[in-house]
C-alpha cells in the first residue's frame, strides 16, 4: 500500500511539475501517449518481462540523475528538485522490484524465463518506437517555441541527435545498468548475455 501510495504522489508530482511548465513556458510540447494506453500495450506482456522493464526503469532513474542532472548546475533549480526527490524515493522501489523478478522467475524453467526477457525486449522496441515520436513532436516543439523552422539537413540533424539522446536515457542506461545485468544473471546467465 506505501509503494502504490508513493507512486500516485509520483504522478501528482510529475502532473504539478507539467503544469508549472506549460504555464511558463508558453508554448505546448506534446507527449506521446495517452498514459492509459501506452500501460495497456506494456501490461499486455508477460509479467516476468513487465517485471524487469520495471526494474530496468527504476535504475535508468538511478543512473540518469547521477550521470546528467545531480551536478549540472545551469539547470532550472525546481526541475532537479523535482528529479533528485523521484531519485531517492525510486532507490527503495529499486529493491523491492529486484525481489519481484526474482520471485516471478522462481518456478520457471530457463526457456520460461528467457521467454520472459524476450518479452522485455519487446517492451523495449514498444519504447523505442514511442521515442521516435517524441523525437518529431520535440522538433515541432523547438520550431514553436523558437519561431525558426529548420531547413532539411538541420531537421535531420535533430532527429539523429534527439533520437540517440533519447535511446540512451530510456533504453541504454537502463540495458546496461550493472544492477539491472545482475539481476539477470541471477535468473540465468543466458539472460543477461542476451541483453548484453
Amino acid at each position: 500500500l506505501q509503494f502504490a501510495g508513493e507512486e500516485a504522489k509520483h504522478i501528482q508530482l510529475f502532473k504539478r511539475f507539467k503544469q508549472e511548465f506549460e504555464d511558463g513556458f508558453g508554448t505546448e510540447c506534446q507527449v506521446i501517449g495517452p498514459p492509459e494506453a501506452i500501460a495497456a500495450a506494456i501490461l499486455a506482456h508477460d509479467p516476468l518481462g513487465i517485471a524487469i522493464t520495471t526494474l530496468h526503469i527504476e535504475w535508468m532513474v538511478q543512473r540518469h540523475y547521477l550521470d546528467s542532472i545531480k551536478d549540472d548546475q545551469q539547470l532550472d533549480p525546481q526541475f532537479k528538485s523535482l528529479l533528485k526527490h523521484h531519485w531517492i524515493e525510486e532507490v527503495q522501489h529499486a529493491k523491492l522490484d529486484t525481489l519481484m523478478v526474482g520471485a516471478l522467475a522462481a518456478n520457471r524453467s530457463e526457456t520460461e524465463i528467457m521467454n520472459g526477457v524476450e518479452e522485455y525486449l519487446a517492451i523495449g522496441g514498444f519504447l523505442d518506437n514511442g521515442l521516435k515520436q517524441q523525437v518529431e513532436f520535440d522538433l515541432e516543439s523547438f520550431e514553436q517555441a523558437s519561431g525558426h523552422t529548420l531547413n532539411v539537413a538541420q531537421r535531420e540533424e535533430f532527429r539523429r541527435v534527439q533520437l540517440r539522446a533519447n535511446r540512451w536515457t530510456y533504453l541504454g542506461t537502463g540495458m546496461t545498468h550493472e544492477n539491472v545485468l545482475k539481476t539477470l544473471e541471477d535468473l540465468t546467465p543466458k539472460a543477461r548475455q542476451r541483453v548484453e
